[in-house]
């Protein structure tokens, strides 16, 4: 009889600061890992111990949970994004970060729909390995596809991706395409209504940079994610939405730490994954080791982070990236 594999070796991070996202910050903080998940996270001086025979890997600057990109067109190869919402056309391509493959539907009729694409679709999800990772994104303008579309979701236990662009939060509820299960894109204003509909349908909105109204979404209590188009991913968003709210002559208390959420937990609650074992977006035991260790020091570790400081490595899954 073949013996048991042995464990894989505890390693751990140490850090001046440790952001963990789901709890408060950890000075002089550790995080320590066994292959893909975390074990404990706290003060370094507490985890050593607990690990005598872990190896230490000691950085500079604040460690901070991976940030996810919620739903850029092109991939990201941005340093700090350890999961991301990616539209694909073939679910066989390989997956690259973890987080959510989306097939895009994009009939433009309910003609098209049923004698093309519907079984399509639904071949590819049958025939995937992976069903918890798979999602359907709405390309299509037909309220008919639409709902047809939310029926095949709930059918198959999937995840939505929808933009705003291209249908209204009333038009996507009629469907029934609103709900914990989705999330919307969104590169326009929303009124008040809209934003009170997805905020008590639990949809995320996932806000690309054109978006201008940050500030209300996050004082009225949507959760917000953040989409990772551009050279800085979803941290430089981050930051060029806090320019912007400053540029307004505005200072709003605890601005700076729910726009570093929305650049990690946010996104986690996106896809899905902010709950359960290899949840991501936060770190805490049982959560998938994935982070980032920027070259940020000072006083308040989230104005220091959306300074846009260098990103000193990326670990995903437990192992350093690139």
């Amino acid at each position: 009889m073949m013996g048991r594999r042995a464990p894989a070796p505890v390693v751990i991070h140490s850090a001046p600061l440790v952001l963990p996202m789901g709890a408060d910050p950890v000075r002089a903080g550790a995080v320590a890992a066994r292959g893909e998940r975390v074990l404990a996270v706290g003060p370094r001086a507490e985890l050593l111990p607990s690990y005598p025979a872990a190896e230490e890997t000691r950085w500079p600057g604040l460690i901070v949970a991976g940030l996810v990109d919620a739903g850029s067109a092109a991939p990201s190869a941005v340093p700090g994004v350890t999961a991301r919402a990616r539209v694909v056309a073939d679910l066989t391509d390989p997956g690259g970060l973890p987080g959510i493959s989306y097939v895009a539907v994009t009939s433009e009729s309910e003609e098209e729909w049923e004698e093309r694409e519907r079984d399509a679709v639904i071949t590819a999800l049958r025939e995937v390995d992976r069903p918890c990772a798979v999602g359907l994104a709405v390309h299509t303008r037909d309220p008919l596809v639409l709902e047809d579309v939310a029926v095949l979701a709930r059918t198959f236990g999937l995840r939505l991706l929808v933009d705003l662009d291209r249908h209204s939060p009333a038009a996507l509820d009629e469907a029934g395409v609103l709900g914990p299960l989705c999330h919307v894109v969104c590169a326009r204003p929303l009124d008040p209504g809209e934003r009170k509909l997805l905020r008590l349908r639990r949809t995320v909105v996932a806000l690309s940079p054109a978006a201008e109204d940050v500030l209300p979404l996050l004082e009225e209590g949507n959760v917000v994610a953040l989409c990772g188009a551009g050279p800085g991913g979803p941290l430089g968003l981050a930051a060029a939405v806090r320019r912007h709210v400053h540029g307004l002559g505005l200072r709003p208390r605890g601005l700076d730490r729910r726009l570093v959420e929305a650049a990690t937990l946010g996104g986690a609650r996106a896809l899905g994954m902010d709950r359960g074992k290899g949840r991501i977006g936060s770190l805490a035991p049982g959560s998938r080791a994935d982070f980032a260790v920027y070259d940020a020091r000072g006083r308040y570790p989230y104005s220091a982070l959306l300074a846009e400081p260098p990103c000193l490595g990326t670990v995903v899954g437990g192992a350093l990236a690139g």
